[in-house]
Parts: structure tokens; C-alpha cells; sequence
């Protein structure tokens, strides 16, 4: 019943946006958004609705091409065609967004945010100052931030017994390109491994890694549960999924356009975070405890020894992160 009262205020909700839409009168227009996250995902579904929410309010008139599930690339070759110009807009996890700008790497800093504050976090990263200092960040590499779309919080997972913290020493890690993920793993005592997505399957399965730090919904939809055997929520790290456009195409685009854009962003993102999202979240993890892998569900009192564990990680990282920002997200944690 909850969950019909939620999908039903949602459905209100866009009703609302439809009849605040003036009848779009700008011109024609097509492009195309690329992305690594696998069919089902909650990630996939918001990018589905997000061209829905574009054709739609513009009667047509705006078309969006997408492509899914990294048949263009990894994160990295998406983000590299968008600066070119060669695709209009791509998608990042922000973790990889470090290979870009050092700066996104605050959001990698292990327990900067919490699931307690994540309505907060939201409200700044979509309108607030901390969406206005990211938008200058990636204006200065080429690109213009359209969505900052869910992925969620990260926990530790493996091929190899994890039962108890001291249990993630010696495990060779799949990372991403972020230092401060390595760095993480470093502290931990595990063996950094940085790997790209689309080949972290196989490197799972050839044994060149034994595990990874993700979520559950973006690793079940990956069928990665196929070759793991463990898992544990230790929910060090929280990522988005931006979408960013060619800075040079977005701004010669009718203002119109940007708008209405902007708005099916802004709605797609939000049936994401309330309908999508916590869906795919519980239909994950009961598709891991079906394929048979262990989840260790860490107590308030590990989680807590994992957050000592992981200070020299913010040691080393605060002095060369821009003060400013990093209160800008420590801001949003009240």
C-alpha cells in the first residue's frame, strides 16, 4: 500500500509538471546520451524516462537517442567523446570523473555522506551551491552538468570470505581510476586493481581481481552475482551518475531547449530517487541472497571501526581538495 500511495503521488507529481509546461515552441532538435549501466538498472530506467519526459513535453519535436549498457564505450571513452563533441552527452559515475578534474574526488572521501542526509545532499547537488561550484568544475573542462543522477552507496564484495573487516586484507580489489578509491583500498590493506567496467566480469571470472566496491542493483543487473559469493554493506562510498553535454553544443542550443531539458531532467531524477531506485535496491539484494551469496550486514559498531580505519584517507587527501568544496558537502550532513 505504501508503495502504491508512492508511485501514485509521483504520477501527481509529473500531472503537476505536465500542465506547468507552456506548449513547447522551440525548434527541432536531436541528440544522444550514452551510458555504461546495464538494462533494469535504476540508473538505465531514469535515462529511459528522461527521453520519455524530452519527446514528450516537446510533442516530438526534441528526439533523444540512447545508448546503453557501455556499447559506446566505458565511462571514460563516453566523457572523452562528449568533450570532443562527437556525442552530444555522456555519462559518469563520479569516481571516474576524477580522470577529468581531480575535484570529484570529494565525493570518493569514504563517509562524507550518509543515507541519514541524503535529501539534503540532493537539494545541493541539483540547486544549491554545491551544484553552482560543480557546474564552474566542469564548464572548465569542456562539459555542462544536466543530471546528477542515483547510484547509491558502495559496499565491498568477493569472491573470497568476507565475514569480518579484517577479512578485506589481501584481497585484490577492483578499483576505478580515482585515488582516493585506491588510496581506500591501500589503507585497508587490500590490493588496488583498477579495472574498467566492462571487463570487471571477466577479471572476476579469470580470477585477476576477487572483488569490487559497488552497489547492489548496479552489480546484479551486470550479473555479476553469477561469479560472487560475498558481500558486505559497508557503504563506504556514495556515487552519482552525472550526465554531462558537450559544453559547446548545450550552449548554442535554443534556450528553449535548455529549459525544457533541464526540466525532464530534473523530473526523470526524482521518479529515480523515490520510485526507481528503492525498488531496485530490495529486488537486488534479494536476487543475491537467492544466487546463494552471504551478505554480512556490518553493525554500527564496524561501521564505525571502518570509519577509523579509513582517516588516513582523509589525511591525505583533504590538504590537495579545495577547502571550500569539501565544506560545501560536509554542509549537507546536518
Amino acid at each position: 500500500m505504501k508503495l502504491k500511495a508512492l508511485l501514485m503521488s509521483v504520477a501527481a507529481l509529473f500531472l503537476g509538471a505536465a500542465s506547468a509546461f507552456a506548449a513547447y515552441d522551440g525548434p527541432k532538435l536531436s541528440f544522444r546520451v550514452a551510458h555504461t549501466t546495464p538494462p533494469g538498472n535504476h540508473i538505465t530506467l531514469a535515462f529511459e524516462k528522461f527521453k520519455e519526459l524530452v519527446e514528450e513535453k516537446s510533442d516530438g519535436k526534441i528526439k533523444v537517442q540512447v545508448f546503453p549498457n557501455a556499447i559506446l564505450g566505458s565511462d571514460r571513452v563516453l566523457m572523452e567523446s562528449a568533450q570532443r563533441g562527437t556525442i552530444e552527452m555522456a555519462v559518469s559515475s563520479t569516481p571516474n570523473m576524477a580522470s577529468f578534474s581531480p575535484v570529484f574526488q570529494v565525493f570518493d572521501l569514504p563517509y562524507i555522506t550518509s543515507p541519514k542526509y541524503q535529501q539534503n545532499f540532493y537539494a545541493a547537488i541539483d540547486n544549491g551551491p554545491l551544484a553552482d561550484y560543480m557546474k564552474n568544475v566542469a564548464n572548465e573542462i569542456g562539459l555542462e552538468p544536466v543530471m546528477w543522477a542515483e547510484y547509491g552507496y558502495r559496499h565491498f564484495v568477493s569472491v573470497k570470505p568476507m565475514k569480518t573487516i579484517d577479512d578485506l586484507a589481501g584481497i585484490k580489489m577492483r578499483t576505478t581510476d580515482s585515488s582516493v578509491e585506491i588510496e581506500v583500498a591501500k589503507v585497508l590493506k587490500m590490493n588496488p586493481t583498477p579495472v574498467a567496467w566492462g571487463e570487471t566480469y571477466t577479471a572476476l571470472q579469470q580470477k585477476t581481481i576477487d572483488g569490487e566496491g559497488n552497489t547492489f542493483p548496479h552489480l546484479y543487473g551486470a550479473k555479476h552475482h553469477e561469479v560472487l559469493k560475498y558481500a558486505m554493506t559497508s557503504a563506504h562510498n556514495y556515487c552519482m551518475q552525472v550526465m554531462m553535454a558537450n559544453k559547446k553544443w548545450w550552449d548554442s542550443l535554443d534556450p528553449k531547449a535548455q529549459e525544457l531539458i533541464r526540466e525532464a531532467a530534473a523530473g526523470a531524477v526524482e521518479y529515480q530517487r523515490t520510485v526507481l531506485y528503492p525498488e531496485n535496491e530490495a529486488r537486488a539484494r534479494q536476487g543475491f541472497i537467492d544466487a546463494g551469496i552471504q551478505i554480512i550486514d556490518l553493525t554500527d559498531e564496524q561501521l564505525a571501526d571502518l570509519r577509523k580505519m579509513v582517516q588516513p584517507v582523509w589525511d591525505k587527501f583533504l590538504p590537495i581538495l579545495p577547502t571550500e568544496l569539501v565544506q560545501l558537502v560536509q554542509d549537507t550532513q546536518k
